[in-house]
């Protein structure tokens, strides 16, 4: 049953919490609407005519509730957004806490309503903390915060405390300290940005702090810090409304909401229209009258379930609202509706209002409504006649329990995530029976599952088809409204950066056919996420079990801090040495998405590149033995260009220490160069750490292997007195696995030696591969184990992220990958050794700052290293840590390249697997031109059949050959996404007797 089905709230009893002002999608509250003169006033429609609702609270009724449903005159209720006066409602919080804390702002003094609005949430903020089990606010604004205006995440919240504590906390503690709650307007600034004409900067002057633990502090701030991303409840009592969707418009900060998409979204018309023709989602029929409709409701194709009838005038309709009513009422599309609702629509009417229910058979009472609302409506605003959903009944086992039927209300909040994604976050439910109405705030939330056990539906598998029914509709309804909103205007949706990040979607659960189906009933902000934040409160306490359990507002806090990095990123201007090859075409789409300016440094004049970026220097870096020349010349060239640099940096292997010198010479942030060719020269990487014994412990030194560099055959002699047999050799400075291979005794050594020592001796043997470097090489103890990669992110020698993935076995003797897992399968504690080991190995050469990727072989004994490469992992890594993680490891090289701390989620959380397994031409060759093909690989893509990550732009077959491309598929567990992988590679050609795809996916079992 919709919300609207319900009265509007009553005032507080004495010694009661009063219930948070209307949450944050709506708008500041106009003016109340005319009244009839009393002569006009309709009498009252019998209670005795109206039937009862179906969808309805379990909560006692007080005296103020006492009238029958539909009893009340209409024109006794209060106008849209309730009147009443400009202050808090009165009552008092249960609790105790500190009154003499700071809450006026310097320079931006309140007055008497204000400042009774600010104390009124400061004490629901403490008593929606103690409720949680969670310490007092304490309060620090004497001693005020200094921090980097401009360089640091900034998430601030301008709403109810009640409303938002779910966010609050999860910012508290993804990003400590930087999610920020404003407690009145008075505390934030407007003030025009420069260079960026009509859009204005916000300040933080004062905020309530949260850090991990639930801990909150009241800070003041000087200077102020500048806001990364807004979120405004635009329903913060009377006149506060206004303030919040002033602060919210037009800004440059990335926002979460506005009036304009309030006034839009929260016009059930508008919003019912659109999920109707979305197609994915059941809303129940509906009937509606719009006086001078909006453009977006002229026009367009008709939407099952759903008339629309304009009207230009509110005078002289009787004939035309009763054949229409009539019409409805007897139409197949209100299905086994018993009973209708007649409501107003249109933002204005947003909040808690009453309607009226009355029999589908009773056309008299319904057209008179209609008639009555009628008068009420200016332009853009409608009535609806609208189907009620009949509760679904559930099968009980046995005998049905005694009392009234149950029905179930259910609340989904969904939030956008990266590429513009719905992700469901939670959903919550309300049981009620049949002689009360239900609605948000007075109902006890439950889970689905729970919710659907008391009605009699108990089995796991049937409460999970009902979830991912709900999680569609939930996620197709958010769909529907960012399709809206990007057909918007920066106008019309009330500025450039304002978007929807969440939403909140009331369902009622009915029967259609013999499926239970969730119907959609409206979109709204606050309420939802406010009622799953409840339920999250209901396990304040700790209690085992419930640790894994993400939080409602986790995925806001990480689109959050991600558009917040874009924010902080967008303009900056990058030095970029080193285009790369094929495989890292994304970087220039990413850079012109974020806004980046790219001046590229590239050896080759010609490549594709040069077209893609805001300028190209052309400049042969292929020897790397001159790195000090090339560094001093390229300098001087950035000095006589002007070029205004934030940053320099590369993900190129060959060019990471020339990278680094200069950065040293430009005063650009950096690790040291010397660091830098440590982890770039392997051998020297592990002789390094075996000498770093302590003093923290466990030491580097327990993660190296022995080996001995080699450059020429009198060294390959000296290694086998030296490195124990069998043995590993590799490139020096290699990459991609070239000329890696097992060696079993001296005959192979020396083979092996001859061999690469020939056929690879410069760049132009084969480009990207370190060449450029020589063609050195080393000798290392191979140890058994799994092998997996880390992916890490440094800033300031604290470890803020880690990927870790698996990796198959390899075609021995050789070690090109095979196959790969993503997120690891190991158990936790091997997951935390091997992320460990790679950070404290990072640590032990220097790199303090930056993005890593670190092989490593988990043996018996623990971790032991391959490699370090001191740059973002290649091949897939970075597109599968974006898909699962929403992390982008390419921004986040970018913003520690800028000296700005990466805007990351403390504990990112993986959101379903990855399986996938390497291509390569040598094996594949047949398959690659015809059954697995390009385009055919590319349009499976599309689909969303697999995941394809090209690494190379053509067939080329060779002795020293790197993966052509990587063929993934997804799932929600590991071996889903196993037996989806492994049944397309026997379907495209990939699988076959010379290359077992089987066999490399088994360690991921």
């Amino acid at each position: 049953m919709p919300r609207a089905l319900l009265y509007k709230a009553a005032p507080p009893r004495p010694g009661a919490v009063p219930p948070p002002p209307p949450s944050p999608a709506g708008c500041a509250p106009p003016a109340e609407p005319r009244r009839a003169p009393p002569s006009r006033r309709r009498p009252p429609v019998s209670s005795t005519r109206v039937s009862t609702c179906k969808m309805l609270s379990l909560d006692p009724l007080g005296p103020e509730r006492d009238c029958p449903l539909g009893s009340k005159d209409l024109e006794e209720e209060e106008g849209p957004w309730g009147g009443g006066s400009g202050l808090p409602p009165p009552g008092c919080f249960p609790g105790s806490w500190h009154h003499d804390v700071g809450l006026d702002c310097k320079g931006s003094p309140e007055g008497a309503e204000a400042r009774a609005w600010t104390v009124y949430y400061y004490s629901l903020l403490q008593s929606c903390l103690q409720q949680a089990g969670l310490p007092e606010t304490h309060d620090r604004s004497h001693v005020p915060r200094t921090g980097c205006p401009g360089a640091e995440v900034t998430l601030c919240i301008l709403g109810s405390p009640s409303t938002f504590l779910s966010v609050l906390l999860e910012g508290g503690v993804q990003s400590p300290g930087n999610m920020l709650l404003c407690l009145s307007p008075a505390w934030l600034t407007k003030v025009p940005a420069p260079g960026q004409p009509g859009e204005a900067a916000l300040l933080v002057s004062k905020a309530v702090s949260f850090h991990p633990g639930g801990l909150t502090f009241l800070d003041d701030f000087i200077p102020p810090r500048r806001a990364t991303y807004f979120l405004a409840g635009l329903g913060l009592g009377p006149g506060r409304g206004r303030e919040a969707a002033e602060l919210a418009r037009d800004l440059t900060c990335p926002t979460g909401a506005s009036a304009e998409l309030a006034r839009l979204l929260e016009d059930r018309l508008l919003t019912r229209r659109l999920l109707a023709q979305q197609g994915d989602v059941a809303v129940p029929a509906t009937l509606a009258f719009t006086y001078k409709p909006p453009a977006l409701l002229r026009g367009g194709d008709a939407s099952p379930g759903l008339r629309l009838v304009e009207l230009n005038g509110k005078e002289g309709q009787e004939t035309l609202v009763k054949e229409e009513v009539g019409a409805f009422l007897h139409s197949e599309a209100l299905g086994d509706a018993l009973q209708v609702a007649v409501k107003l629509s249109g933002w204005r009417w947003r909040g808690r209002q009453a309607l009226r229910l009355y029999p589908r058979a009773e056309l008299g009472p319904v057209v008179d409504t209609v008639l009555a609302l009628l008068e009420k409506l200016e332009e853009e605003e409608s009535v609806l006649v609208e189907a009620v959903c009949p509760p679904a009944r559930l099968p009980f086992p046995g005998s049905p329990p005694p009392g009234p039927e149950l029905a179930l209300r259910i609340c989904a909040v969904v939030c956008r995530t990266q590429n513009d994604r719905p992700l469901l976050s939670k959903v919550v439910c309300s049981v009620g029976r049949g002689d009360r109405p239900l609605r948000h705030q007075s109902s006890l939330p439950r889970s689905l599952e729970a919710a659907l056990a008391h009605c009699g539906l108990g089995e796991a598998s049937q409460a999970a088809v009902v979830r991912q029914r709900v999680k569609a509709a939930a996620e197709a309804a958010l769909a529907a409204v960012l399709a809206l909103e990007a057909g918007l205007s920066a106008e019309q949706r009330g500025g450039r950066q304002v978007r929807t990040d969440f939403l909140g979607v009331d369902f009622a659960l009915t029967a259609a056919g013999r499926a239970l189906t969730p119907v959609a009933l409206e979109l709204n902000g606050g309420l939802c996420l406010e009622a799953c934040g409840a339920l999250e409160g209901l396990w304040a306490a700790p209690r085992a079990g419930l640790a894994a359990e993400e939080a409602a507002g986790a995925p806001l806090v990480e689109t959050m801090l991600r558009r917040s990095a874009r924010s902080l990123m967008e303009g900056k201007q990058l030095l970029l040495l080193g285009a790369g090859g094929f495989s890292k075409k994304f970087v220039w789409e990413a850079a012109r998405d974020y806004g980046i300016k790219v001046h590229l440094v590239e050896s080759d004049p010609n490549h594709f590149a040069s077209q893609l970026v805001h300028s190209f220097i052309h400049f042969d870096l292929t020897d790397h033995r001159k790195d000090e020349e090339h560094a001093r010349v390229l300098v001087e060239l950035v000095r006589t260009r002007s070029l205004q640099l934030d940053g320099c940096f590369s993900y190129w292997d060959d060019c990471l220490v020339l990278t680094a010198m200069i950065c040293q010479e430009l005063g650009l942030p950096t690790n040291p160069p010397a660091a830098m060719h440590l982890a770039k020269q392997k051998s020297r990487t592990q002789m390094h750490l075996l000498c770093r014994r302590g003093p923290a412990w466990p030491a580097p030194s327990l993660y190296a292997v022995p080996c001995c560099p080699l450059e020429s055959e009198a060294d390959v002699d000296r290694a086998l007195r030296q490195v124990p047999l069998p043995g590993v050799m590799k490139l020096e400075f290699g990459a991609g696995a070239v000329g890696v291979r097992l060696v079993e005794d001296a005959l192979q050594c020396h083979e092996h030696f001859a061999r690469i020592t020939r056929d690879l001796q410069g760049e132009a043997d084969h480009p990207g591969i370190g060449l450029g470097w020589g063609n050195a090489m080393l000798l290392m103890e191979f140890v058994e184990g799994t092998e997996h990669d880390v992916d890490l992110v440094l800033f300031g020698g604290r470890l803020l992220a880690a990927f870790v993935s698996d990796n198959g076995p390899t075609r021995l003797p050789g070690f090109t990958e095979t196959a790969a897992c993503m997120p690891t399968g190991l158990a936790p504690e091997q997951e935390a050794q091997l992320v460990q080991a790679a950070f404290r190995c990072c640590l032990g050469c220097g790199l303090l700052d930056g993005v890593f990727n670190v092989e490593l072989k988990l043996t018996g004994a623990g971790p032991r290293l391959i490699e370090i490469n001191p740059r973002m992992g290649g091949f897939y890594l970075r597109d599968w840590i974006m898909e699962l993680y929403g992390v982008d490891l390419l921004l986040a090289a970018a913003m520690v390249a800028c000296g700005l701390r990466p805007a990351l989620p403390a504990h990112p959380r993986a959101r379903g697997h990855l399986v996938g397994v390497m291509c390569v031409v040598s094996q594949h060759l047949q398959a690659l031109s015809s059954t697995a093909s390009r385009e055919t690989l590319q349009a499976l893509h599309d689909q969303g059949v697999l995941r394809l990550n090209l690494l190379e732009d053509a067939l080329v077959p060779g002795e020293y050959e790197e993966p052509y491309c990587s063929v993934a598929c997804a799932g929600p567990s590991p071996a889903e996404a196993r037996l989806r992988l492994l049944g397309l590679c026997q379907g495209l050609g990939i699988d076959g007797p010379h290359y077992p795809v089987a066999y490399f996916l088994s360690h991921f079992k």
